[in-house]
């Protein structure tokens, strides 16, 4: 008896008329932020001429500064700058024997050996190299040789 009065001294005593407080917990909240696999690399699809034997690739129409980004994440493997056929370009490497080229860019915006995801700015739109206008060239290539782009993006 004795050890039972002893253990409800350490009980808290509440007074019935006073009600427990409610504890509410709240979780940071984080933005959520969705990463596509694969994605055109335009905001906006327009595509001015299509994948054939004498075209190894989509052009997307669009205006100077228009932002480009990957199909697919990858690394960089080139940056090239010329004034005749793809004039600013970029290769990437996807793995899998799978690499994209974006050509005729008004500004390059990553460097080589670079990590890049579908949301990574590759840089904008132009008409550099033997570009008849406004657009961006883009080819996928399967171990270096270019294939349908349809074979790849999404439709």
């Amino acid at each position: 008896m004795a050890i039972i009065v002893m253990a409800t001294q350490f009980i808290p005593n509440i007074p019935s008329n006073v009600e427990a407080e409610e504890t509410v917990i709240r979780e940071a909240q984080a933005p959520i932020t969705t990463i596509r696999d694969i994605q055109y690399p335009t905001k906006e699809i327009k595509i001015t001429q299509g994948y054939s034997f004498f075209h190894p690739g989509l052009d997307l129409d669009g205006i100077t500064g228009d932002e480009i980004k990957p199909v697919k994440a990858g690394r960089v493997e080139a940056v090239s700058h010329s004034k005749y056929a793809y004039g600013n370009a970029v290769l990437i490497n996807h793995g899998n024997r799978l690499t994209s080229l974006y050509a005729h860019l008004s500004k390059v915006m990553i460097n080589e050996e670079e990590e890049v995801t579908t949301l990574t700015k590759l840089g904008e739109m132009g008409a550099t190299g033997r570009a008849f206008g406004d657009h961006l060239h883009l080819e996928i290539r399967e171990n270096g040789v270019p294939i349908n782009p349809y074979l790849v993006l999404p439709r």
